[in-house]
């Protein structure tokens, strides 16, 4: 794996991630403030979960990177394959 294709996998692992942690803690308000969506939370926490993110998205790209560079999941043809 060259540098681009790592820097392009962590990418997608992180925006990933981001989407499964951003409903995490939502709460919405009993009364929603004027010119505001009735759906929008309280307090988002963005730059919690932005950390959380890229923590969790650390972990998870060293194990893709670990299984792609020990060949155990591979795209190549086998051995004597025509």
């Amino acid at each position: 794996m060259n540098w681009f294709t790592a820097i392009v996998l962590y990418v997608a692992i992180w925006w990933l991630a981001l989407f499964l942690v951003l409903p995490w803690g939502v709460r919405v308000p009993d009364k929603a403030e004027p010119g505001m969506a009735t759906s929008a939370p309280e307090r988002p926490r963005i730059w919690l979960k932005m950390a959380i993110t890229s923590g969790l998205s650390t972990v998870l790209w060293l194990i893709a990177y670990a299984i792609i560079m020990s060949d155990l999941v591979t795209l190549r043809p086998p051995p004597g394959s025509p």
